[in-house]
């Protein structure tokens, strides 16, 4: 991997108001709520760490101190576990706070996914970097999803986006991509549509949340007008990046992909994240078991 090609930075967009959630987003930021007994957004966080990431930005909108406050080191919550004799947990809440160096900054206007990168274009620099969005989880303890990106850049320089295959019918729920795939596996993406009407998608490959993205898509994020619904549409921009020297790739991300975002993706992630427990594993298949016979 080449100096110049190394992802150090990652853009986590969480200034969303999570209406899928009310009420229980009301007051709490839906990147806070948990899975099992971790938030959302620290799994996400942690898949970028374990990737090797050193910065995130988190893009972040009012009301949203919470996840700032999550990431902080909390004296008086470690110091009271270790008084009552409980320093495993005192300590697992210290590694919270040492996870990541976060930056945070304020999308002021709801205006979009492209938007809220283009907000943290001062944190990043010139410099490649990734974007996680903090609705999908992608499970692999072994292969951090967003490390699998980034190997790709590593070794062609060009923009790369987690594509996965979805069901005949679906696609106009998506971002949809369509190209030619590689001797490695990997797409080498010709074409780009966001949401396409039914009927008229160029494949069934759509966009998960997971990018590695260069420098280059600064300039056309900055020069993307709104798009459906008045926001500024980050799949615009990346069209640009399709037709650029370097071009853009598609890979399909190996692990489990949670999409937290929506309210049965959200329960199979606590299911399958609680079954991953030793300590929780036959108590949550019973549990299953007895809801299942209930009438």
């Amino acid at each position: 991997m080449t100096d110049r090609h190394k992802v150090r930075k990652a853009v986590i967009p969480a200034a969303g108001l999570g209406t899928r959630f009310l009420p229980a987003t009301k007051a709490v930021p839906k990147e806070m709520l948990p899975i099992v007994d971790v938030p959302t957004i620290q799994l996400v966080i942690d898949e970028a760490v374990r990737a090797g990431i050193t910065d995130v930005v988190l893009i972040n909108g009012r009301h949203k101190h919470a996840i700032e406050d999550h990431f902080d080191h909390a004296y008086e919550l470690e110091h009271t576990l270790r008084e009552r004799g409980n320093p495993a947990l005192a300590d697992a809440m210290a590694a919270v706070s040492s996870l990541v160096r976060l930056i945070s900054v304020r999308q002021k206007q709801p205006l979009g996914l492209g938007h809220a990168v283009l907000c943290a274009r001062e944190s990043i620099g010139d410099e490649a970097f990734a974007v996680l969005l903090g609705d999908d989880l992608i499970d692999n303890d072994g292969d951090p999803g967003i490390g699998q990106l980034m190997r790709v850049h590593a070794d062609t320089g060009a923009a790369v986006i987690a594509i996965m295959e979805v069901a005949a019918g679906k696609e106009h729920m998506y971002g949809i991509v369509a190209g030619d795939h590689d001797p490695h596996g990997r797409m080498r993406i010709r074409e780009m549509v966001e949401k396409p009407r039914p009927g008229t998608a160029p494949s069934r490959w759509a966009i998960v949340g997971r990018y590695v993205l260069p420098a280059a898509v600064w300039p056309h994020l900055a020069s993307t007008k709104p798009g459906a619904g008045g926001e500024i549409q980050l799949t615009d921009a990346l069209r640009e990046l399709v037709a650029s020297e370097h071009g853009m790739y598609g890979v399909v991300v190996a692990g489990t992909r949670h999409d937290a975002g929506d309210k049965l993706g959200y329960l199979r992630a606590n299911l399958a994240y609680a079954l991953k427990r030793p300590e929780l594993r036959d108590a949550v298949r019973e549990l299953c078991r007895e809801l299942l016979a209930m009438p």
